[in-house]
């Protein structure tokens, strides 16, 4: 055989050999399924104190997860995630896309469906005039108002002029005192008026006992009334917002109360208490779960928008320490920075629709937008930074 012959047969078995060993399959990098919802095993039962993480902040590793959202208008069948183990200062988020996440297995599917109903074309009804931020209190309102979208004061009729948008609050079932009953006998004439607010807020904390500014609602007598009074807004037109979790994502009161009720809440409203950008991360984006004593530092992603695929707004926000105790931030200068950054960082989130820096009670003498009458340098800060995108 002539050596051009012996070649081009040496070839021709070359490539049979080839087409016959068929493609190797690979995962693509980044990708991986998100871990089932599993209870963590220190769960706090404190309110005020209110800590929802563990003392020791966990190391994520493994692939970054997805991020897609470069602007504050979010889409709504995206994420945006920052990379896992970037530092708190680094708000550099890279650009992808992502489908809409899948329920946690700590649903049924039936229960998920009538829960994960929002589209892309509805998805800018959920921003309150086009503006995320707003504020809990109305101290400050005067001087926020063309910088917010929306605002409340826990009542069922608040109340002023201007733009930015009233959010009616269902706070508690009456039970707790005075003022918690008025605030029942007003939503109640609410409901059961002709009018329908643009957005309505569900219970205050009623995971936590009473006395710290938190509702103390069973969730059977939730779901009552509940289905009494959101229920009729609702079919009037009013998006109306979940109750918000005193125990953040440590709950379980919500995911009880969202399989007993008829009536789906169409936006998930948390608090955030945490005095480091990756706390609020954590809250938002991810929880530490120890499930067995060899596992640590496990993540799981996304807890209230994938358990329950909602829009989220973030109804109060504030600088506290939550490990292990509840102490409100003291350093101005860390305030500043913290208020910066995260609202940097909810502006960013395109899981975030709304947030509001919280003027509520047990939040030091820091804190808070006004003292004695005065602006304060917290109040100046959040003005600065929400006014760099409203």
């Amino acid at each position: 055989m002539s050596a051009f012959k012996q070649s081009f047969v040496t070839f021709v078995a070359f490539i049979v050999l080839v087409s016959m060993a068929g493609p190797t399959l690979a995962v693509p990098a980044g990708q991986h399924q998100s871990p089932s919802r599993v209870a963590h095993v220190n769960r706090r039962n404190l309110c005020r104190p209110r800590p929802s993480s563990a003392s020791q902040k966990p190391t994520p590793s493994g692939a970054p997860y997805p991020a897609n959202a470069t602007t504050h208008i979010p889409q709504a069948q995206s994420t945006s995630i920052p990379y896992a183990g970037a530092p708190s200062s680094s708000l550099e988020i890279p650009t992808t896309t992502e489908t809409t996440p899948q329920p946690s297995t700590s649903l049924t599917s039936s229960a998920f469906s009538s829960f994960n109903t929002l589209t892309t074309s509805s998805s800018s009804a959920f921003i309150p005039n086009g503006m995320k931020a707003g504020v809990a209190g109305g101290d400050a309102y005067n001087i926020l108002q063309s910088h917010i979208g929306w605002w409340y004061d826990w009542s069922a009729n608040p109340s002023k002029p201007g733009k930015p948008i009233a959010v009616p609050m269902l706070w508690g079932s009456g039970g707790v005192d005075s003022i918690d009953a008025k605030r029942l006998a007003q939503f109640k004439q609410l409901s059961s008026s002709s009018s329908h607010p643009q957005f309505a807020l569900g219970y205050e904390e009623p995971d936590c006992a009473s006395g710290g500014g938190s509702s103390s609602v069973s969730v059977d007598q939730g779901v009552r009334e509940w289905e009494g009074l959101m229920a009729p807004l609702k079919k009037r037109g009013t998006k109306i917002g979940s109750p918000s979790m005193c125990k953040q994502a440590d709950e379980t009161w919500l995911e009880a109360f969202s399989k007993k009720i008829n009536t789906p809440w169409d936006f998930t409203a948390i608090h955030v208490n945490k005095d480091n950008l990756d706390g609020v991360k954590e809250d938002i984006v991810r929880r530490p779960i120890q499930d067995k004593p060899t596992t640590t530092n496990r993540i799981e992603q996304d807890h209230y928008w994938s358990t329950y695929g909602k829009p989220i707004w973030v109804t109060e926000f504030a600088c506290v320490n939550d490990r292990n105790t509840f102490q409100p931030c003291t350093n101005q200068q860390e305030i500043d920075a913290f208020i910066q950054q995260v609202v940097d960082y909810f502006e960013h989130d395109s899981r975030v629709y709304a947030y509001a820096f919280s003027n509520g009670e047990g939040l030091g003498n820091v804190w808070p937008m006004m003292q004695n009458g005065v602006f304060s340098e917290s109040g100046k800060a959040y003005l600065a930074a929400i006014s760099k995108y409203h």
